[in-house]
């Protein structure tokens, strides 16, 4: 009976997991509140702007827009300059909805299976990315840029960049020697290539 109870309020607070619901119709910092504490302006640089020479993440969660706070739901604008790459990486908190306004990718997930998910994109798909899973987004076209929007059920998502994560911290070099069944130098190899 007890490990039933259990199970079930595990699974009651998976059900309800994400952002924390607020009581107030927003979060507001002080009682000034106008029409502009709803408006975020940072996106107007994409007008008529050029494409960078690298994948771009231009980000609106609750850090750069912080009346996102309480409010579950967050922006990204994603720019690839041809051949780039938004490399493996996970949302911790959050499923990723992107749609592509303009190009193509080749995009893909990997389930807790080990099953790759992987998806040619053109203009107008969508594709969901869910969270906590390993992805990828690549513009594999070599002359045309590509331009993306992704939202997701959180005003923090969280980033993590598994290269970074794994190869430019102070994980023991012996620990990545054996989960990766490679030798030291060519650890430090993919170390030194991730410091350029």
């Amino acid at each position: 009976m007890i490990l039933n109870l259990a199970f079930m309020f595990a699974i009651f607070r998976i059900a309800i997991a994400g952002d924390p619901n607020i009581l107030p119709d927003f979060m507001a910092r002080n009682n000034t509140i106008d029409a502009n504490y709803f408006t975020f302006t940072e996106m107007r640089q994409l007008v008529g702007g050029e494409y960078p020479t690298t994948f771009k993440a231009l980000k609106v969660t609750m850090n750069e827009f912080p009346t996102l706070n309480g409010q579950s739901v967050s922006y990204v604008i994603l720019e690839f300059p041809a051949g780039s790459i938004n490399p493996l990486h996970i949302h911790p908190r959050a499923s990723e909805l992107m749609f592509l306004v303009s190009g193509s990718l080749q995009v893909g997930f990997v389930d807790t299976s080990n099953n790759l998910y992987q998806q040619s994109l053109q203009i107008g798909d969508i594709f969901v990315f869910p969270k906590g899973l390993v992805h990828f987004q690549y513009n594999n076209d070599t002359k045309e840029p590509a331009l993306a929007i992704s939202a997701f059920g959180s005003a923090n998502a969280g980033t993590q960049l598994i290269p970074t994560s794994v190869f430019n911290t102070s994980i023991f070099e012996g620990i990545l020697d054996v989960s990766f069944r490679a030798t030291r130098a060519t650890i430090r190899k993919i170390e030194e290539g991730l410091k350029q």
